[in-house]
Order: structure tokens, then C-alpha cells, then sequence
């Protein structure tokens, strides 16, 4: 399987979303697409230069949270594949040109028609020149699962992993055609999670900086450790912001 492109999806409650959408697009530096979809429920927040990696949506049941769309060029080829290497089926709409998923340890993904993405934007530089952009996902994975959330994230993007400075934290390599990256993390033994959730992560060149800019849009420190620190957003939902550079991703 191809991975044409990877999108980041925000998934929102109905009543969060407006002002989700309003902090997150601050955040992003960038504009928010017209609303589709058959209930409007879609939008693409819009950077200033490149193809949208960053989408949006509201959902009727559910705290919401993170999910991937992989992009490909044979839907009917790449879910196969997916199930072959242990994800099961949510929904299906081949016709429509998605299929949602979840990984071997539950976190949801979707596979979607490819069509032509390929310009990764370029971060941005705010007053102060911090330079910041969000540019991984990191899926939050049960102790129990671990070795094989692994294997199956590097099969079916065909990214070797990467060693990282913590033993809990495997990165798979960066594509350097994709705007988004994946990083897993691995829950101690006491967490009582049972499926794997996800999180977003900005990388900084400033982190002290890039955090004084999102609590003045209304987000929260969680805990501050060397080289990432932990937010939470207006509603209460967290992500990091990590000391890497903006335009690598290393």
C-alpha cells in the first residue's frame, strides 16, 4: 500500500465545535475551509501555503478525539491490505471513496481516495519569529499492545521505526512527501485505557514561547518535561508542544 498523503482529523461534538474550530485554526495559522459534506460537517483548515493536513469535524455521539486518514490510490486494494495486516472494519462507503477502521488495538482510522495532495505547507513564523507547526500525530497506545500497534503501523505505512530518547516513545521515519508524522507511545502498565486514543503534537523551535501563545487562546499547561510540554485546550483536550524542528520534524 501507497500512502499517498496523511490527514490529521479533529473529531468534535456538536456542542464544541464552533470554538474548537476557532482555537485550533489559531493555532494552525490558518483559514477554515466552506463546510461539506451531507450535514456540513466536514471542514479543512487551510494553511497559507500547500495542501490542507489538518481537517475537522463534527460528530452527533462520542467525546470526539483524533483519527488518521490515509490517502491512497486503490481503496478496494488498501482495505484488503488493512484487514490482512489485523484492522477491522467500522463503515464503509466505497462508493463515496472511504473506509473507517480501527488498528489492532482500536485506534480508528480511515482510508480515502487520493486526490492529488502533495504540497506540504510550510510552518509558520509568529511575532517573536517562534516558528511552529502540527505535524505529528501520536497514538497513545495500551501497555498490552504495544509490540504489535508497532508492527502494524509499520507495515501498513511501510515506515521503519526510529529510536527515540525514551523507551516509551517509538517514532516511525518521516515521509518526507507527508506533511504529518506518527509517533506511538506506550501507556505504563497502570493505565486502565483498553484502547489506544491519540493526541496532536506541534513541533516548536521555541516551546516557552509557542505555550505563552496558546494560553492567550485559552489552552492550559498540563506538566512541563524536557523536551515537550503538555497542554490542555479550551475543552479540556490535550496535545504537546515539542522542542523539534518545525521544518523536519526531527
Amino acid at each position: 500500500m501507497r500512502i499517498r498523503w496523511l490527514t490529521a482529523f479533529l473529531d468534535f461534538p456538536s456542542d464544541q465545535f464552533g470554538a474548537e474550530v476557532t482555537f485550533w485554526r489559531a493555532i494552525a495559522g490558518s483559514t477554515v475551509s466552506p463546510p461539506r459534506g451531507e450535514h456540513r460537517e466536514f471542514a479543512s483548515l487551510e494553511p497559507f501555503n500547500g495542501d490542507p493536513h489538518l481537517r475537522v469535524q463534527r460528530i452527533d455521539e462520542g467525546p470526539g478525539g483524533i483519527h488518521l486518514d490515509l490517502h491512497v490510490d486503490d481503496l478496494g486494494a488498501a482495505t484488503d491490505e488493512a484487514i490482512r495486516l489485523g484492522a477491522n472494519i467500522l463503515r464503509s462507503s466505497l462508493d463515496t471513496g472511504w473506509v473507517s477502521l480501527t488498528s489492532p488495538a482500536g485506534f480508528v482510522f480511515c482510508l480515502v481516495a487520493w486526490q492529488g495532495e502533495s504540497v506540504r505547507s510550510r510552518p509558520i513564523r509568529w511575532p517573536g519569529d517562534t516558528i511552529s507547526i502540527i505535524d505529528q500525530v501520536c497514538i497513545d497506545v495500551p501497555h498490552g499492545a504495544w509490540d504489535r500497534e508497532i508492527e502494524f503501523w509499520s507495515a501498513i505505512t511501510g515506515r521503519p521505526t526510529t529510536p527515540t530518547s525514551r523507551p516509551e516513545l517509538v517514532r516511525l521515519s518521516r515521509d518526507p512527501a507527508l506533511a504529518i508524522g506518527i509517533l506511538l507511545q506506550r501507556n505504563g502498565p497502570d493505565d486502565p485505557s483498553q484502547t489506544a486514543s491519540g493526541h496532536l503534537d506541534l513541533a516548536a523551535n521555541a516551546v516557552e514561547d509557542e505555550v505563552a501563545r496558546h494560553e492567550d487562546w485559552g489552552a492550559e499547561v498540563v506538566e512541563r518535561l524536557e523536551q515537550w510540554t503538555v497542554m490542555r485546550d479550551p475543552v479540556g483536550r490535550r496535545y504537546c508542544i515539542t522542542n523539534r524542528n518545525p521544518r523536519t520534524g526531527d
